[in-house]
């Protein structure tokens, strides 16, 4: 019995699978609005990149880094990661910034659209969160035929490959998911079939998926 396919639909290739890229990312900043900060706040490695690509003096603060992709970017580019939470999703990341950092004025360096409105909910415990917009986010365009065949394992990195597939390709009961993260499973369609990746981290989505495979 042949392995299932395997898809990936990150931006980035990884061998053992078939690439399925389903976003892309386009800045829609031209500065960074240091003023009155200390402290910076990056979600994703997307945007450790995209500050660099405007200012590469971002590295002048320290950052709390949400993920290990994350981290180690800021690191590679020359930054210093402050604090690297074990838990990096809603309600807990923001929990974690009011137990830690409530002296520190954060800047949270992000994409347009985010899964958890963090400004509120620290607003509503008197923490004020200062947010600059980077980058965003939108769907690649692919033809029909490129739609996973049937009993496909399909990785999902984020909650916005998700929105796109589905957008592109509908989804079908003999495919299986494997997403990054609970924040990325929160929109897989229900009942889908799906796992979730040890670590939040694209190589250990492939590793599960590769299990999966040969039963």
């Amino acid at each position: 019995m042949p392995e299932r396919p395997i898809y990936l639909t990150s931006p980035l290739p990884r061998e053992g699978t078939r690439p399925l890229p389903m976003i892309d990312f386009r800045l829609v900043a031209d500065r960074i609005d240091y003023q009155g900060c200390d402290t910076l706040m990056f979600t994703s490695k997307q945007a450790v990149e995209s500050a660099e690509t405007i200012d590469p003096a971002w590295k002048e603060l320290p950052a709390i880094a949400i993920g290990g992709a994350t981290a180690a970017k800021i690191e590679a580019l020359g930054g210093e990661v402050l604090y690297h939470p074990k838990h990096f999703y809603g309600k807990e990341l923001a929990a974690d910034i009011l137990e830690r950092f409530r002296s520190r004025r954060v800047l949270y360096l992000r994409p347009r659209t985010v899964s958890f409105d963090s400004r509120t909910f620290l607003a509503n415990a008197g923490y004020e969160l200062k947010e600059q917009i980077l980058y965003e986010t939108f769907c690649r365009t692919h033809p029909p035929e490129a739609k996973p065949e049937p009993n496909a394992i399909i990785i999902f990195t984020s909650p916005s490959t998700i929105h796109c597939f589905l957008e592109r390709f509908g989804w079908e009961r003999s495919y299986t998911a494997v997403v990054i993260g609970t924040a990325t499973l929160e929109h897989l369609p229900e009942g889908a079939d799906h796992a979730v990746a040890e670590r939040p981290l694209i190589d250990a989505c492939v590793a599960r998926a590769q299990e999966i495979a040969l039963f």
